[in-house]
């Protein structure tokens, strides 16, 4: 907690353009006790939290990486809708980037896995069948309420919690980050910052397997749900890992039905390796 707490003050003071003596100044200390929160040689104390918060222009909650989310959002009400009646809005069925992640990095010894924006869970709690230590997370309430269920059924344990893809950042280290379609939700200012935490927190000789949406002229953006979503352009993603062994990488091109409208979606597929020195 205390290492994001840290991370967190830095990171809303540069959005906010201060520097540390002008946050300093507008909290009556010294920049240096600033500079102490920031490296985690101390922390505010619980009185300074609140100001702290309000200068930086974010709730108490947020700073400390536990923000207030809206559970009205369009995936939290198609999960919920399908709740009591069992069923899964994505299906229950892996996606095939886990049948190539078991082909690059099989568990043959204990392997840790982050199920970046896990959704229901299918992912997460199949690795975790297949004997990876997995952990998850995803903004939803449902989300999460549905993963465990699916975990309880399928007896294996998914350490899975509430966060906020763009606020969120690891504070450990694994040997594969998963993601699969929820990278697009990543407002383009904060991808250079949010990769380069993915990859600084990853394993040597660890994997990052995503996949993201791109535009391509000839596919028509289809709007079913309220949300801000931000298609990378084709190939951007291998961008990030120039000076990783790139596994495979590809483009897909499928129809689509969510939402109940038929259409289209372009999608680049990722499995990186991160080389250790």
């Amino acid at each position: 907690m205390n290492n994001l707490l840290s991370a967190n003050i830095a990171r809303y003071r540069k959005e906010r353009k201060f520097t540390q003596e002008t946050l300093a100044n507008k909290l009556n200390i010294t920049f240096q006790a600033v500079s102490k929160w920031e490296t985690g040689q101390s922390m505010p104390d619980i009185a300074t939290l609140p100001k702290l918060a309000a200068v930086l222009g974010v709730s108490v909650d947020k700073l400390l990486g536990y923000a207030a989310y809206n559970n009205e959002s369009y995936y939290e009400k198609v999960y919920k809708s399908t709740l009591k009646s069992g069923e899964y809005y994505w299906g229950v069925k892996p996606s095939f980037m886990c049948l190539k992640l078991l082909e690059l990095m099989p568990p043959d010894k204990p392997t840790k896995v982050l199920d970046i924006g896990c959704g229901e869970g299918k992912n997460a709690v199949f690795l975790a069948r297949c004997g990876y230590d997995v952990s998850a997370f995803d903004v939803s309430d449902t989300g999460i309420e549905k993963t465990k269920r699916l975990a309880e059924k399928a007896s294996v344990h998914v350490n899975v919690f509430k966060a906020d893809l763009c606020d969120y950042r690891l504070g450990g280290g694994f040997d594969v980050l998963f993601s699969s379609g929820v990278l697009g939700y990543v407002k383009p200012e904060l991808r250079d910052e949010i990769y380069e935490n993915y990859r600084n927190h990853t394993n040597d000789n660890g994997l990052n397997v995503f996949n993201v949406f791109v535009n391509k002229p000839f596919i028509s953006r289809t709007h079913h749900e309220p949300r801000e979503e931000y298609f990378l352009q084709s190939g951007q993603l291998l961008t990030y890992y120039h000076d990783w062994l790139i596994e495979d990488f590809s483009e897909v091109v499928f129809n689509c039905n969510s939402g109940g409208i038929p259409h289209k979606h372009a999608m680049n597929v990722l499995y990186a390796r991160k080389v250790g020195g």
